[in-house]
């Protein structure tokens, strides 16, 4: 955990403020336990009630919930911008979908060529990784798998942009796509024809940022949300032919 060491002098103050930190700056993320209280002290070089009054203030603020006998978390509801009721109808409208895509294409846009630019070398490292783990998985043939290093990916580019805002909102815009609210990223990863044009798509973004062109960057970006949508435009026409052959095949089975 990357705490430091702080001064005696207002200790929960100074606790508080770090953690605080931690989690505008996305090192803390939503649903990470903390360490123990009796870790906490350690590290902070100060007293088990110190840290307990700074867990409780940090509770009281929203920011951090503690359950009994598991310990304190970053809250969930930092990964969420949108009321519950709002994400419902996002998953039932194809409308939200397209609109969604637009929006990402724009911001994700801006945050890519942000990362081209202002990337240093641990980010590039972190998303290098990440990137390393995408290709093992495409080897795999695990579209699961390559459907949750995929976020990684796009969230490690968002973290590298180095803007606070753009990347709290870009994680409650990856939540939602996680868990499925706009579509079923499993399926999209489940054809390899699809997949293949996904890697190389993921590729030309992580060599346009580690070669720090954002103009590259930002095209990459900007064909790869293009190229989604069309398969989302298709897979939806698919349906729709497909619920129609259904309608005809009943109707010659009643006749």
């Amino acid at each position: 955990m990357p705490f430091k060491k702080i001064e005696p002098e207002k200790a929960a103050s100074a606790i508080i403020h770090q953690v605080e930190q931690l989690i505008l700056r996305g090192v803390l993320r939503p649903g990470e336990r903390l360490p123990s209280e009796r870790d906490l002290a350690t590290r902070f070089e100060v007293s088990r009630p110190t840290v307990r009054d700074a867990l409780a203030a940090l509770e009281a603020s929203e920011l951090v919930v503690t359950r009994p006998g598991a310990g304190a978390f970053v809250a969930q509801v930092l990964g969420s911008a949108f009321a519950p009721a709002l994400v419902k109808l996002f998953s039932t409208h194809e409308e939200a979908l397209f609109d969604y895509l637009s929006f990402r294409r724009d911001l994700e846009g801006m945050a890519v060529a942000r990362a081209a630019e202002y990337a240093n070398e641990t980010d590039l490292a972190v998303i290098t990784s990440i990137f390393n783990r995408m290709e093992a998985a495409h080897e795999k043939r695990n579209p699961t798998e390559e459907a949750t290093i995929d976020a990684e990916f796009h969230l490690a580019v968002v973290e590298a942009a180095h803007n606070v805002v753009m990347l709290h909102m870009m994680r409650s815009m990856f939540e939602m796509l996680q868990t499925g609210v706009f579509y079923n990223r499993q399926i999209l990863f489940g054809k390899r024809s699809t997949r293949d044009i996904l890697l190389e798509q993921h590729r030309a973004i992580y060599e346009a940022i580690v070669s720090q062109n954002p103009d590259a960057a930002r095209a990459a970006v900007e064909a790869h949300l293009a190229f989604i949508e069309d398969v989302m435009i298709q897979q939806n026409r698919d349906h729709r032919n497909e619920d129609v052959a259904r309608q005809r095949l009943a109707h010659e089975k009643g006749r």
